[in-house]
């Protein structure tokens, strides 16, 4: 890989000494980790740990993550070390929290780190701009299998006219990807001193578009996988200059190699530099809204743009069986097109007013499609950790009828299993459904999610081993 001229000349100018060490690091190969999902595996994980990530772990190479049923069932997510970190702003400086919001949230990594971190009573929105990187985050939201969250597709500026809602915003900001050179040769061919303006430019447009949305006293968390100061330190000093906010110290340990800030008048940002932190180039600072800053209420709910009224169809009525599948807790039902849905009956007014100025992706859980008369059991109610595990009847897998499954290939069940809908698992963490018809079983895997190499790994791939 050839590094632009441009960008080591001005990491040289950073850095000095310590280039060389760092041009190296640069140059080989990246870490692998992942993250466990506990609510859906218990079990010990024999992996070195990633020091500050409770949850995290490197594996000692990279598997055929692909062929890993688990992935797909959302007992892990595969994450870049360095993102990670974002745990330490969230345990050391948010404390209690109602609404949370991860503004540019595809692919879905620190969406789940941060369901997984938060309070449980905590709603967390996750939105993306960009519509085929929303069906993105959709699929891994869904796979980790919260029922406390909500999904958006809008620009920052959707958001201003809300007022203050959140009590946390992540603004992983969209970068020059400096940090992601050994991972991604396109974000070397793509970079430019240029494309560097155009990106420290737009990140203080989103911030001063989302800041009015934080609540006085608020947590806002700024993070780039680069490694310049325009995008990091001086986007953090404009900030604090702008828009009063208070940086915050965020405690490391010295083991874990994080190189403090390059600015001196910017005391407490954190960068990972190849050569120096076990993983990619990230940069993380943790800012405090001001509790007795002016509130911005918000504007009164104006038309959406270009959409038209669709006429109203007669409401259907909610089956009795559909209301009996999740686990206790309160929840509204309602039937949204063909789709029935379960939302937490806490979260009915922020999905209304998200939804009078947004585009809402998604919310709560969707339970089943009706079909006719009939109730087809939806795959986000397997991935759902509040699914009732008595609900169904289920059927383990072995691994390569997992496979099959997840190639939406035809599997057949014991013939003792019953007729009808049957979740079929895999070491017991449930991957989806299938219709038993008694001759066959159905498979409802979802088509678009579907793997779709052909290829059949010599050996069993399983990531997750129990530790003894």
């Amino acid at each position: 890989m050839d590094l632009p001229a441009s960008f080591e000349h001005t990491m040289r100018q950073l850095l000095g000494a310590d280039y060389e060490a760092f041009r190296e690091a640069l140059l080989g190969e990246p870490a692998v980790s992942i993250r466990v999902n506990r609510d859906k595996w218990s079990e010990g994980v024999p992996y070195e740990r990633v020091p500050w990530a409770a949850e995290g772990y490197y594996l000692p190479e990279r598997p055929a993550f692909t062929f890993d049923p688990l992935l797909h069932a959302g007992s892990y997510y595969v994450q870049e070390a360095s993102s990670m970190f974002v745990e330490q702003a969230v345990r050391q400086h948010l404390g209690t929290a109602r609404v949370a919001l991860d503004l540019c949230a595809a692919p879905g990594g620190k969406s789940t780190l941060l369901r997984s971190l938060l309070p449980d009573e905590c709603v967390l929105v996750s939105n993306e701009v960009m519509r085929p990187r929303a069906q993105v985050l959709a699929e891994n939201i869904t796979k980790w299998g919260h029922p406390r969250c909500m999904m958006t597709s809008n620009y920052p500026a959707d958001f201003t006219p809300l007022g203050p809602l959140f009590d946390l915003i992540l603004v992983d900001a969209p970068c020059s990807g400096e940090g992601m050179f050994r991972k991604d040769e396109t974000a070397v061919a793509e970079w430019s001193p240029e494309n560097v303006a155009v990106c420290w430019q737009r990140q203080r447009d989103i911030l001063t578009d989302i800041w009015p949305t934080l609540r006085p006293g608020g947590l806002l968390i700024y993070s780039t996988c680069t490694f310049n100061t325009a995008e990091d330190e001086e986007n953090v000093r404009w900030m604090m200059d702008e828009l009063g906010a208070t940086l915050l110290p965020i405690e490391t340990a010295p083991s874990w190699g994080i190189t403090p800030s390059l600015v001196p008048d910017v005391a407490h940002a954190y960068r990972f530099l190849p050569g120096r932190t076990r993983g990619e180039g990230f940069f993380l600072a943790a800012l405090r809204k001001p509790a007795d800053a002016p509130e911005h209420q918000g504007d009164a709910p104006k038309a959406k743009r270009g959409k038209k009224e669709k006429a109203k169809r007669p409401t259907m009525p909610v089956p009795a069986e559909c209301k009996g599948w999740l686990t206790t807790g309160d929840y509204t039902f309602k039937v949204q097109d063909t789709d029935v849905v379960a939302l937490p009956t806490d979260m009915e007014e922020l999905h209304a007013t998200l939804s009078e100025r947004l585009y809402v992706l998604k919310a709560g859980i969707t339970l089943a499609e009706l079909k006719g008369r009939d109730a087809l059991p939806a795959h986000e109610l397997a991935m759902s950790t509040a699914l009732r595990p008595d609900a169904f009847a289920r059927c383990e897998l072995s691994y390569a009828d997992a496979l099959r499954y997840l190639r939406r290939e035809a599997i057949a069940l014991p013939s003792d299993m019953p007729r009808g809908f049957v979740i079929v698992t895999y070491r017991n963490i449930p991957l989806g459904f299938v219709k038993n018809i008694g001759n066959r079983a159905n498979n409802l895997y979802p088509q678009e999610w579907r793997i779709r190499s052909g290829h059949l790994p010599e050996s069993e791939v399983r990531v997750l081993v129990n530790e003894n």
